[in-house]
């Protein structure tokens, strides 16, 4: 397995924080569901035991839709969501690439997700939060 780094992330304000272990090429998701495509989450979806928030969990406001499995979690502060429970990886989390303070130097392997027909396409980001990637 590829060593992963643990890095950190968060919010706009700074009051909701969090780490993950990534590796050195990052798989990564863009999206073009309604809520996606609008605040331009990417995704990197990694298992329960490789993210852990650090600060915040107090400053959280959570949002769901539709069936209300995904969790979407927004900084009650400044209104950023830089992680959350998705649909896809109930076991797991999605982060916001975008949201970890080395953004910039990352390796991220984009690729594009259909999220508009989720129905069809949801089972394949499934694998994502499992441990063996």
């Amino acid at each position: 397995m590829t060593e992963l780094v643990w890095r950190a992330g968060g919010c706009h304000c700074g009051a909701v924080r969090f780490e993950t272990a990534l590796p050195g090429r990052i798989a990564a998701q863009t999206c073009n569901c309604s809520m996606c495509a609008k605040v331009g989450f990417i995704h990197v979806i990694v298992p329960q035991n490789r993210f852990r928030q650090t600060s915040g969990v107090d400053r959280l406001t959570r949002y769901s839709f539709g069936t209300h499995t995904a969790q979407h979690l927004f900084c009650a502060v400044c209104g950023v969501k830089s992680f959350y429970r998705p649909r896809s990886n109930p076991d797991g989390w999605s982060v916001n690439a975008r949201c970890l303070d080395d953004a910039d130097s990352l390796d991220l392997d984009l690729t594009a997700f259909d999220g508009r027909d989720w129905e069809r396409h949801g089972h394949e980001l499934a694998h994502l939060s499992k441990e063996a990637q």
